[in-house]
This record gives structure tokens, C-alpha cells and sequence, in this order.
């Protein structure tokens, strides 16, 4: 019985709150304030809802908090394939950034998504990508020899 009650308990617990998920980036990627943490979730959110599409997107979002999911459903998918690292440039290309700052942008928000996404989500997302997404999520990419 105390293992049915377990279960109930971890099905029940609420999905992370948009200031906990501001709160992991900031403390990932080493931000001096809140609100820098949420620029960088808005800018990588953002570019990131450009690249997901289908029943991944709709259910990522359905994973992140209200206003995580505001800004990434509010883009448009892109037609164009970007490698990981064409997706890092774009996105530098975009906010003004350099490219080291924004590799460093991208891994520390794509991190926490990660963890919100959970590994069999993440795997389907990262398999509708081209080559190069898994490393900002932190994940090794794994490629068949030729």
C-alpha cells in the first residue's frame, strides 16, 4: 500500500515554475541577475521554437512552464535545416552575441529543457534535428561508423 501512495505522490508533483526554471539557468550558466537569466531563456526559447515541429513541439511545450512555452510556440518552425552549430551562429547572428557566449547560452538553457523534456522526449526531438543538437543539450551524439 505504501508503494501505491509512492506513486500517486510522484505522478501528482507539480511541473517546474517558470522562476525555478530561471532560477537553474542562472545558476548553469553563472548569470549576476534573474532577469539576464531570462533574457537568454527568451532568445534561446525563442530560436529553438524555430527548429521543433510536430507532435514534439506540441508536446515540449505542454512540458514547459506557461511562459517558457509562450515563447517557443510563438515562432514559426523554420524550413531550413541547422546543424547544432549553424543553429549557434544564427542565434549569435540574431542577439548580437559573440559565438562562445552563445554556445554558452544555448547549452545552459537547452540543459534545463533537457531535464523539463525527460530522455525519451528528448531523444525524439533530437531525432527530427540534423547532426550537432545533441552536445547542447549536454548529450554525447553517437554516429554510426560508414
Amino acid at each position: 500500500m505504501q508503494s501505491q501512495t509512492v506513486q500517486e505522490t510522484v505522478t501528482t508533483l507539480p511541473a517546474m515554475s517558470y522562476g525555478q526554471m530561471l532560477e537553474q539557468v542562472r545558476y548553469n550558466g553563472a548569470y549576476p541577475t534573474r532577469e539576464r537569466a531570462e533574457q537568454v531563456v527568451s532568445a534561446v526559447l525563442a530560436a529553438f521554437g524555430r527548429r521543433v515541429t510536430g507532435e514534439e513541439r506540441v508536446e515540449l511545450a505542454a512540458r514547459l512552464p506557461r511562459e517558457a512555452a509562450r515563447v517557443f510556440a510563438a515562432e514559426i518552425p523554420a524550413t531550413d535545416e541547422l546543424t547544432g552549430w549553424a543553429f549557434v551562429r544564427d542565434l549569435a547572428a540574431r542577439t548580437g552575441g559573440t559565438l562562445a557566449t552563445t554556445r554558452w547560452d544555448v547549452g545552459s538553457v537547452l540543459g534545463v529543457v533537457a531535464r523539463i523534456a525527460g530522455p525519451d522526449l528528448l531523444d525524439r526531438v533530437l531525432a527530427q534535428l540534423p547532426s550537432g543538437y545533441a552536445i547542447l543539450f549536454g548529450r554525447a551524439e553517437l554516429t554510426q561508423a560508414a
